[in-house]
Parts: C-alpha cells; sequence; structure tokens
C-alpha cells in the first residue's frame, strides 16, 4: 500500500491494522482541513477562540485509532464523514455547556458512535460554507504542490499561477506574456500546460479524499459547481 496517495478508506483500514505510515497519512489528511473545520465552527456561532481549540480537539480525537475501529464504515467522501463526525462533534459540545450551565458535569467530548447518523441536522448554508472551505483547500494544496515543483523558477510561476483559479488577480496574455519575454503563442502554451498540470494535482487531491475511483469525478464536478458560486471555478 502506498501512503499518501492511496483513498482514505484504505488509510482507516491501515491504521487499524496498526500500520503506521497509514496512520500518519490519515492524521496528515485529517490536518490539511483545518480551516474548513475552523469555519464551520465559527459560523455555528463559537467564537473564534473556542474555534481554534475546539478544532484542535476534534481533529486530535479523529486522529485516535479507535475512531477507525469499522474501517468497513470508512466509506464515500472523506468531506461528508467529516462534516457528520465535526457535526455530531459539536453537538456533543452544546450539551456539556448546557450541563455545565445547570451545574452537572460531563467530563468529554465524543465522536459520534457507529451507529449515530451520517449528519446531525446541519443546515443547508452551514454545509454549503463548508463545502467552498473544503474546495478551497483542496485547490490551495493543489497550488501548493505546483509551486513546489516549480521551485527552481519561482520567479516565472508568480506569473503564470495567475492564470489559474484562487491564485490573485488575473492577468491578460498579453500582460503576462510581456512579463515574461515572450511571445503570444509561446504564453499561450505555457498557461496551457500550466493549467492542465493543475487540474491533475487537484484531482489527485481528491482521489486521497474518496473510497472508490468512479466518487472522483463526482466529487471534482460538485466541487467546481461550489467554487462557481463564488466565481472560483476549478
Amino acid at each position: 500500500m502506498q501512503f499518501p496517495n492511496t483513498h482514505w478508506s484504505l488509510l482507516a483500514q491501515a491504521t487499524l491494522n496498526g500500520d503506521a505510515g497509514g496512520q500518519q497519512a490519515l492524521e496528515v489528511l485529517c490536518r490539511q482541513y483545518w480551516k474548513p473545520v475552523r469555519d464551520f465552527i465559527r459560523f455555528r456561532g463559537f467564537p473564534d477562540a473556542d474555534a481554534e481549540d475546539l478544532t484542535q480537539v476534534f481533529l486530535v480525537r479523529l486522529c485516535e485509532r479507535s475512531v477507525w475501529r469499522r474501517a468497513e464504515a470508512a466509506r464515500g467522501r472523506f468531506r461528508s464523514f467529516l462534516l457528520g463526525a465535526l457535526a455530531h462533534f459539536l453537538a456533543d459540545e452544546l450539551d456539556r455547556r448546557n450541563t455545565q450551565k445547570r451545574g452537572g458535569q460531563h467530563e468529554h467530548v465524543s465522536l459520534p458512535s457507529e451507529d449515530a447518523p451520517p449528519l446531525a441536522a446541519v443546515p443547508a448554508d452551514a454545509t454549503t460554507r463548508f463545502d467552498r472551505e473544503w474546495a478551497l483547500a483542496i485547490t490551495e494544496q493543489a497550488l501548493a504542490a505546483l509551486a513546489g515543483e516549480w521551485a527552481e523558477r519561482a520567479e516565472i510561476f508568480l506569473t503564470l499561477k495567475r492564470f489559474l483559479p484562487g491564485a490573485g488577480a488575473p492577468l491578460t496574455l498579453e500582460d503576462g506574456a510581456q512579463q515574461l519575454g515572450l511571445n503570444l503563442p509561446a504564453m499561450k502554451s505555457q498557461v496551457h500546460r500550466l493549467r492542465a498540470r493543475f487540474r491533475e494535482l487537484v484531482r489527485q487531491q481528491v482521489a486521497v479524499t474518496v473510497s472508490a475511483p468512479h466518487e472522483i469525478e463526482e466529487e471534482l464536478q460538485h466541487l467546481g459547481r461550489v467554487l462557481m458560486d463564488r466565481a472560483t471555478p476549478l
């Protein structure tokens, strides 16, 4: 099994089997989505400081091996699993706080049980917001990977990346060609190759977060629709 490029459900299975590589890869995957998790918690009404702390607690507990005790249940999209787990986590946190206000005790915040429903009454607008942040995280990770590939030509990449979604104010092809000292056909060719590689990297990022190859295209289409709502298509 190769890490970290395998599907998340296989990482969960490897974690259950005690594979250190699977555990590490799964932890990296969980922490890549810190910002969507934190912003969702903030959107649900928790103060900023609490959102930071709760994000940390949630992700640490999500990475515990016991969470994956039934790897056969870890199917589908990691995005949906994460949102469902987060919704239950916050519901339990609110219950804990309400118990404390009444003078009772509630010692810990739990993740959902195996038999818990996938989502805990998450409003549609909150789900949409989470999906948008998730899609932006996917985009940012792909951009970071692409920047790494261009590390030895970083100055050129600073110009070229402005033809990619989410990478700053866009340029015209003519302005980009002038900045790089290229003719227009050469500039178009550079941009075409860069966009193709970017799409490939986005696809690789998405592939890790699903459980079967056929889900990759469905997830790409969904995330593309989500980003188009904010004029940032993949």
